[in-house]
């Protein structure tokens, strides 16, 4: 796997470098629009917990980083197989395409311990908090109950 380095700095464009990489790891998912899932950062006296609404989409197309302070929840929610050519739609609401979001947290926490999980369509990644920020970019596996 390449190592993806984010710099304090510049962190849109260390961001743009991770999402082409995920356009060359993931076949097929720059076909489509962009999607912005909805996230809720939830801080409490010994965890910060970042919680993602990502309905259909499978761990295998989800990238969870932290690297220099910042959380970043890359991938691709995929549109659904099904032939709609000749149908007209009166509502189409739901959003389909690559997201990525960055999230700089203001509070150190250890990047050793980082974890996340993916259940019923939601992401759960929990920071625990320590007293000092040093670290390196992890990548953070996610655990699937199978869906």
């Amino acid at each position: 796997m390449t190592r993806i380095f984010f710099q304090r700095h510049d962190f849109d464009r260390d961001l743009q470098r991770y999402l082409e990489w995920l356009d060359r790891e993931i076949p097929g998912r720059a076909a489509s629009g962009e999607y912005r899932p909805k996230i809720d950062v939830v801080e409490s006296a010994d965890v910060v917990d970042v919680i993602a609404d990502l309905p259909g989409v499978p761990a295998n197309s989800i990238r969870v980083l932290f690297a220099s302070g910042t959380l970043v929840i890359a991938g691709h929610k995929h549109v659904p197989s099904c032939d709609h050519r000749d149908a007209t739609f009166h509502v189409a609401e739901r959003g389909f395409g690559r997201f990525a979001y960055g999230i700089r947290l203001a509070t150190a926490v250890d990047g050793h311990r980082v974890r996340a999980r993916l259940h019923a369509g939601e992401l759960h990644v929990t920071l625990p908090r320590i007293e000092e920020r040093r670290g390196r970019e992890r990548q953070i596996a996610i655990q699937s109950d199978g869906e």
